[in-house]
């Protein structure tokens, strides 16, 4: 097993808003908030964060612009433990983005990218010897194709195994999903694979059946990834293999006050658990707990657990 492995995280660097409401709001309508939080954040970035305060050591890209947002970036940086050399600045705006969260913690979002679009190969291919460095290398789409495809190449040259949590969610290309290792969706990213490939999925049942995934998960087996986890929220997760049985995770029991960041958290317990050399049940079962913890407080840069905060959840040493 592998003590304080090193992720490289292709990452994002968002300002993100957020305010508590009673309702989502519909089409139109101007609602009241209880509360509204400003705070460093990203896909990129909490990912990064989650897997830093599990104890490993990670490095990355992460880009922010030159107007006044980007001050957020350094400080953020600092505090988590992460590496200054991490940032990369471009002109432009600093990717910002909202979202809302109501009474049952359920929430939706927008995030504009600014200067996460702005990464491409050549800060990719500047950062090749730590990427072919690293157990394990991270991205998500807040960031472009060019960029995930290049630091994917470079990773699996190199033998490093790769994650993709393709949110916000466009379709892959082919060379992305070959390179791909383990794949990580929530159930509406899931559905939307399900429709750009084609495979149907059953309408109304349990959805958190491993039947119900199990076309989809073997289509996306068949395009590259070895292991396909879909997040169900309340329900839990589920991780499928090739020819071998799915693996149910249920999901620890808490009171979700803010759901923002729970996926970012679990794929970040996911991630580290596995380049620690962890069997994956038991990398499921942390990255469950990780999950849980976030959505049992607002925000998620401040949510985001130690192994401490794990260990008082499960009631034992994460």
């Amino acid at each position: 097993m592998l003590a304080d492995p090193a992720l490289f995280v292709l990452g994002s660097f968002v300002v993100a808003c957020s305010a508590t409401v009673d309702r989502l709001p519909r089409a139109g309508e101007s609602l009241r908030a209880q509360a509204f939080l400003v705070e460093p954040g990203g896909k990129g970035l909490n990912l990064a964060v989650g897997a830093r305060r599990l104890g490993a050591a990670v490095d990355g890209l992460l880009a922010v612009g030159d107007d006044p947002l980007a001050a957020l970036a350094a400080p953020a940086l600092d505090r988590a433990g992460l590496p200054a050399a991490m940032l990369h600045r471009f002109a432009g705006p600093t990717g910002a983005g909202i979202g809302f969260t109501d009474a049952a913690g359920e929430n939706c979002l927008a995030v504009h990218p600014g200067a996460n679009a702005r990464l491409g190969t050549a800060e990719v291919r500047a950062a090749a010897e730590r990427i072919a460095g690293s157990a394990l290398v991270l991205a998500q789409f807040e960031v472009g194709d060019e960029a995930v495809a290049e630091a994917f190449r470079i990773a699996r040259a190199a033998g490093v195994r790769t994650l993709l949590n393709p949110s916000p969610f466009r379709m892959p290309s082919p060379g992305i999903l070959a390179d791909t290792a383990i794949l990580v969706v929530n159930a509406v990213e899931a559905a939307a694979f399900g429709v750009a490939l084609g495979v149907p999925l059953p309408d109304g049942g349990n959805e958190t059946s491993p039947k119900a995934w199990a076309g989809l998960a073997g289509a996306l087996l068949a395009s590259g990834p070895d292991l396909v986890v879909v997040t169900l929220g309340s329900g839990g997760a589920l991780a499928f293999r090739d020819g071998r049985p799915a693996l149910v995770q249920p999901a620890f029991r808490v009171t979700a006050i803010d759901t923002l960041g729970a996926g970012d958290a679990f794929t970040a317990g996911l991630a580290v658990a596995l380049a620690e050399g962890r069997p994956l049940p038991e990398s499921l079962s942390l990255a469950a707990a990780c999950g849980a913890c976030v959505v049992r407080r607002k925000g998620v840069f401040d949510a985001l657990p130690d192994r401490a905060a794990i260990a008082d959840l499960v009631g034992g040493v994460a």
